[in-house]
Protein backbone atom coordinates (compact mmCIF):
# COMPACT_ATOMS: atom_id res chain seq x y z
CA UNK A 1 0.00 0.00 0.00
CA UNK A 2 1.49 3.33 -0.81
CA UNK A 3 1.94 6.17 1.84
CA UNK A 4 -0.59 8.75 2.70
CA UNK A 5 -1.64 11.81 3.97
CA UNK A 6 -4.49 13.71 5.53
CA UNK A 7 -5.75 17.24 3.90
CA UNK A 8 -8.68 18.59 6.05
CA UNK A 9 -9.35 14.80 7.23
CA UNK A 10 -9.20 13.37 4.13
CA UNK A 11 -6.53 10.54 3.06
CA UNK A 12 -5.15 11.25 0.23
CA UNK A 13 -2.40 8.19 -1.30
CA UNK A 14 0.88 9.36 -2.53
CA UNK A 15 1.14 8.07 -6.05
CA UNK A 16 2.11 9.02 -9.26
CA UNK A 17 -0.07 8.94 -12.68
CA UNK A 18 2.05 6.01 -13.80
CA UNK A 19 1.55 3.95 -10.33
CA UNK A 20 -2.33 5.32 -10.28
CA UNK A 21 -2.95 3.65 -13.64
CA UNK A 22 -0.83 0.49 -13.18
CA UNK A 23 -2.92 0.01 -9.77
CA UNK A 24 -6.10 0.73 -11.75
CA UNK A 25 -5.25 -2.04 -14.21
CA UNK A 26 -4.62 -4.29 -11.86
CA UNK A 27 -7.65 -4.35 -9.91
CA UNK A 28 -9.88 -3.86 -13.10
CA UNK A 29 -8.37 -7.96 -13.45
CA UNK A 30 -9.03 -9.09 -10.36
CA UNK A 31 -11.69 -10.75 -8.11
CA UNK A 32 -12.53 -7.73 -5.73
CA UNK A 33 -13.74 -5.00 -6.14
CA UNK A 34 -12.49 -0.93 -5.88
CA UNK A 35 -13.24 2.55 -6.24
CA UNK A 36 -11.26 5.51 -7.10
CA UNK A 37 -11.79 8.88 -6.06
CA UNK A 38 -10.32 12.33 -7.38
CA UNK A 39 -10.53 15.03 -4.47
CA UNK A 40 -10.30 18.44 -5.44
CA UNK A 41 -10.31 21.46 -3.39
CA UNK A 42 -13.97 21.60 -3.29
CA UNK A 43 -15.22 18.42 -2.80
CA UNK A 44 -13.09 18.60 0.63
CA UNK A 45 -14.33 21.53 1.88
CA UNK A 46 -18.09 19.91 1.05
CA UNK A 47 -16.39 16.97 3.18
CA UNK A 48 -16.07 19.52 6.26
CA UNK A 49 -19.93 19.86 6.31
CA UNK A 50 -21.23 16.16 5.43
CA UNK A 51 -19.59 13.48 7.29
CA UNK A 52 -21.52 10.75 5.07
CA UNK A 53 -19.31 12.13 2.44
CA UNK A 54 -15.76 12.35 4.23
CA UNK A 55 -16.59 8.58 5.26
CA UNK A 56 -17.02 6.95 1.62
CA UNK A 57 -13.94 9.21 0.48
CA UNK A 58 -12.03 7.55 3.45
CA UNK A 59 -12.82 4.00 2.74
CA UNK A 60 -11.78 4.17 -0.93
CA UNK A 61 -9.33 2.23 -2.17
CA UNK A 62 -7.00 4.81 -3.52
CA UNK A 63 -7.78 8.61 -3.24
CA UNK A 64 -5.52 10.76 -5.58
CA UNK A 65 -4.86 14.83 -5.81
CA UNK A 66 -6.90 16.32 -8.23
CA UNK A 67 -5.67 20.07 -7.79
CA UNK A 68 -2.60 22.17 -7.38
CA UNK A 69 -4.57 22.84 -4.26
CA UNK A 70 -3.91 19.74 -2.30
CA UNK A 71 -0.46 19.38 -3.23
CA UNK A 72 -0.18 23.14 -1.66
CA UNK A 73 -1.79 22.27 1.19
CA UNK A 74 -0.37 18.72 1.55
CA UNK A 75 3.31 20.79 1.42
CA UNK A 76 2.09 23.66 3.77
CA UNK A 77 1.08 20.84 5.98
CA UNK A 78 3.78 19.27 6.78
CA UNK A 79 5.74 22.50 6.83
CA UNK A 80 4.45 24.32 9.37
CA UNK A 81 4.63 20.79 11.20
CA UNK A 82 7.92 20.29 11.14
CA UNK A 83 9.10 23.89 11.43
CA UNK A 84 10.88 24.52 15.03
CA UNK A 85 9.91 28.53 14.89
CA UNK A 86 6.72 29.64 16.17
CA UNK A 87 6.79 32.74 13.87
CA UNK A 88 8.11 30.36 10.81
CA UNK A 89 3.67 29.53 10.21
CA UNK A 90 3.41 32.87 8.25
CA UNK A 91 7.02 32.74 6.80
CA UNK A 92 5.90 28.62 5.23
CA UNK A 93 2.32 30.51 3.69
CA UNK A 94 4.07 32.89 1.87
CA UNK A 95 7.08 30.53 0.39
CA UNK A 96 4.52 27.50 -0.51
CA UNK A 97 2.59 30.42 -2.09
CA UNK A 98 5.35 31.62 -3.87
CA UNK A 99 5.94 27.75 -5.49
CA UNK A 100 2.71 27.75 -6.60
CA UNK A 101 3.78 30.58 -8.87
CA UNK A 102 6.88 30.12 -9.60
CA UNK A 103 8.24 26.51 -8.97
CA UNK A 104 5.12 24.43 -8.79
CA UNK A 105 7.56 21.61 -9.40
CA UNK A 106 8.71 22.04 -5.48
CA UNK A 107 4.87 21.41 -4.45
CA UNK A 108 5.41 17.40 -5.04
CA UNK A 109 7.63 16.94 -2.26
CA UNK A 110 5.10 15.10 -0.23
CA UNK A 111 2.13 14.27 -2.80
CA UNK A 112 4.61 13.08 -5.77
CA UNK A 113 1.99 14.43 -8.74
CA UNK A 114 -1.55 15.12 -9.53
CA UNK A 115 -3.87 12.72 -10.96
CA UNK A 116 -6.64 14.70 -12.51
CA UNK A 117 -9.75 12.18 -13.36
CA UNK A 118 -9.96 13.47 -16.82
CA UNK A 119 -5.94 12.58 -17.70
CA UNK A 120 -6.94 9.18 -15.49
CA UNK A 121 -9.78 7.73 -17.52
CA UNK A 122 -8.50 8.61 -20.46
CA UNK A 123 -4.92 6.63 -19.66
CA UNK A 124 -6.89 3.66 -17.94
CA UNK A 125 -8.93 3.76 -21.55
CA UNK A 126 -5.64 3.50 -23.69
CA UNK A 127 -4.03 0.77 -21.48
CA UNK A 128 -7.38 -1.02 -21.42
CA UNK A 129 -7.31 -1.68 -24.93
CA UNK A 130 -4.34 -4.38 -24.36
CA UNK A 131 -6.13 -5.97 -21.80
CA UNK A 132 -9.46 -6.25 -23.29
CA UNK A 133 -11.15 -4.91 -20.73
CA UNK A 134 -15.08 -3.66 -20.76
CA UNK A 135 -16.25 -0.08 -19.69
CA UNK A 136 -19.16 1.38 -18.83
CA UNK A 137 -19.89 5.62 -19.10
CA UNK A 138 -22.42 6.71 -16.85
CA UNK A 139 -23.87 9.83 -16.15
CA UNK A 140 -23.30 13.11 -17.69
CA UNK A 141 -26.69 15.31 -19.58
CA UNK A 142 -28.24 13.06 -22.03
CA UNK A 143 -26.54 11.83 -25.30
CA UNK A 144 -23.26 12.96 -24.05
CA UNK A 145 -22.15 9.66 -22.76
CA UNK A 146 -22.90 8.63 -26.37
CA UNK A 147 -20.94 11.15 -27.61
CA UNK A 148 -18.07 10.51 -25.58
CA UNK A 149 -18.01 6.88 -26.25
CA UNK A 150 -17.70 7.71 -30.19
CA UNK A 151 -14.88 9.88 -29.43
CA UNK A 152 -12.66 7.21 -27.38
CA UNK A 153 -13.54 4.86 -29.81
CA UNK A 154 -11.49 6.65 -32.59
CA UNK A 155 -9.13 7.71 -30.17
CA UNK A 156 -8.31 4.35 -28.87
CA UNK A 157 -9.07 1.67 -31.59
CA UNK A 158 -10.01 -1.48 -30.11
CA UNK A 159 -10.98 0.07 -26.72
CA UNK A 160 -14.38 -2.25 -25.53
CA UNK A 161 -17.02 0.53 -24.43
CA UNK A 162 -19.76 -1.96 -23.66
CA UNK A 163 -22.34 0.66 -22.95
CA UNK A 164 -23.48 3.79 -21.93
CA UNK A 165 -26.28 6.02 -20.03
CA UNK A 166 -26.85 9.53 -18.74
CA UNK A 167 -29.54 8.48 -16.27
CA UNK A 168 -29.67 10.06 -12.55
CA UNK A 169 -28.87 9.46 -8.95
CA UNK A 170 -32.26 9.10 -8.27
CA UNK A 171 -33.01 5.78 -5.86
CA UNK A 172 -35.95 5.26 -8.14
CA UNK A 173 -33.64 5.04 -11.05
CA UNK A 174 -31.04 2.43 -9.85
CA UNK A 175 -32.61 -0.59 -10.44
CA UNK A 176 -32.95 0.39 -14.22
CA UNK A 177 -29.22 1.49 -13.99
CA UNK A 178 -27.46 -1.71 -12.54
CA UNK A 179 -29.80 -4.10 -15.14
CA UNK A 180 -28.21 -1.93 -17.49
CA UNK A 181 -24.71 -2.54 -16.56
CA UNK A 182 -25.28 -6.39 -15.59
CA UNK A 183 -26.47 -7.26 -18.91
CA UNK A 184 -23.36 -4.96 -20.55
CA UNK A 185 -20.85 -7.39 -18.39
CA UNK A 186 -18.49 -4.33 -18.17
CA UNK A 187 -14.56 -4.49 -15.56
CA UNK A 188 -14.48 -0.86 -15.20
CA UNK A 189 -17.15 1.88 -14.63
CA UNK A 190 -16.93 5.70 -14.98
CA UNK A 191 -19.19 7.58 -13.09
CA UNK A 192 -20.01 11.20 -13.97
CA UNK A 193 -22.63 12.55 -11.91
CA UNK A 194 -20.11 15.31 -10.20
CA UNK A 195 -19.51 15.49 -6.71
CA UNK A 196 -20.34 14.16 -3.77
CA UNK A 197 -23.14 12.24 -5.82
CA UNK A 198 -21.21 9.89 -7.94
CA UNK A 199 -19.07 9.09 -4.58
CA UNK A 200 -22.61 8.31 -3.43
CA UNK A 201 -23.99 6.77 -5.60
CA UNK A 202 -20.75 4.41 -6.00
CA UNK A 203 -20.66 3.38 -2.47
CA UNK A 204 -24.75 2.25 -2.31
CA UNK A 205 -24.35 0.25 -5.61
CA UNK A 206 -21.03 -1.50 -6.48
CA UNK A 207 -21.66 -4.48 -4.74
CA UNK A 208 -25.12 -4.93 -6.80
CA UNK A 209 -22.77 -4.93 -9.72
CA UNK A 210 -21.54 -8.30 -10.65
CA UNK A 211 -18.89 -7.74 -13.54
CA UNK A 212 -17.81 -4.14 -12.29
CA UNK A 213 -13.84 -4.60 -10.30
CA UNK A 214 -12.91 -1.01 -10.70
CA UNK A 215 -15.21 2.18 -10.31
CA UNK A 216 -13.73 5.65 -11.15
CA UNK A 217 -16.16 8.63 -9.98
CA UNK A 218 -14.75 11.53 -12.82
CA UNK A 219 -16.49 14.60 -12.56
CA UNK A 220 -17.20 16.47 -15.96
CA UNK A 221 -14.44 14.46 -17.83
CA UNK A 222 -17.27 13.28 -20.47
CA UNK A 223 -18.22 17.01 -21.04
CA UNK A 224 -14.52 17.63 -21.95
CA UNK A 225 -14.19 14.69 -23.78
CA UNK A 226 -17.36 14.93 -25.98
CA UNK A 227 -16.52 19.07 -26.08
CA UNK A 228 -19.42 20.09 -24.55
CA UNK A 229 -16.60 22.19 -22.37
CA UNK A 230 -12.71 23.24 -23.12
CA UNK A 231 -10.12 22.01 -20.63
CA UNK A 232 -7.97 24.71 -20.07
CA UNK A 233 -4.34 24.26 -21.85
CA UNK A 234 -1.18 22.24 -20.31
CA UNK A 235 0.54 25.07 -19.75
CA UNK A 236 -2.41 26.74 -17.63
CA UNK A 237 -2.62 23.02 -15.98
CA UNK A 238 1.15 22.81 -14.80
CA UNK A 239 0.85 26.12 -13.20
CA UNK A 240 -2.66 25.80 -11.64
CA UNK A 241 -4.50 28.63 -13.44
CA UNK A 242 -6.92 25.85 -14.67
CA UNK A 243 -9.36 27.46 -12.34
CA UNK A 244 -9.10 30.73 -13.75
CA UNK A 245 -9.60 29.09 -17.60
CA UNK A 246 -13.05 27.94 -16.37
CA UNK A 247 -13.90 31.13 -14.95
CA UNK A 248 -13.19 32.97 -18.22
CA UNK A 249 -15.24 29.84 -19.65
CA UNK A 250 -18.20 29.95 -17.34
CA UNK A 251 -18.56 32.87 -15.25
CA UNK A 252 -21.29 31.80 -13.13
CA UNK A 253 -18.82 29.12 -11.09
CA UNK A 254 -17.60 32.04 -9.36
CA UNK A 255 -18.90 30.49 -5.98
CA UNK A 256 -17.11 27.55 -6.43
CA UNK A 257 -14.09 28.85 -7.78
CA UNK A 258 -14.01 31.25 -4.54
CA UNK A 259 -14.62 28.41 -2.62
CA UNK A 260 -11.23 26.38 -4.35
CA UNK A 261 -8.69 29.21 -4.68
CA UNK A 262 -10.05 31.37 -0.94
CA UNK A 263 -12.06 29.32 1.53
CA UNK A 264 -10.21 26.16 0.79
CA UNK A 265 -6.83 27.47 1.58
CA UNK A 266 -8.03 29.71 4.61
CA UNK A 267 -9.32 26.20 5.95
CA UNK A 268 -6.14 25.02 5.93
CA UNK A 269 -4.09 27.41 7.40
CA UNK A 270 -7.09 27.51 10.20
CA UNK A 271 -6.45 23.75 10.90
CA UNK A 272 -2.63 23.73 10.83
Amino acid sequence: MPETVKVLRVRFDKVTMKETIDTCIKWAKSKKQHYVTTPNPEILLEAQRNNKFLRILNSSSLNVADGIGILWAAKYKNAVKTSIFKTGKAWKLITSILCILFRPKKLTSIIPERVSGADLMEEICEKSVKEGLRIFLLGAESGVAAKTQGILEKRYPGVLIAGTFSGTTQENDEEKIKNLINDSKPDILFVAFGAPKQEIWIDRNLRYLKTVKLAVGIGGTFDFIAGKKRRAPLWMRKIGLEWFFRLLQEPKRIKRIYNATIKFPIEVIKKN
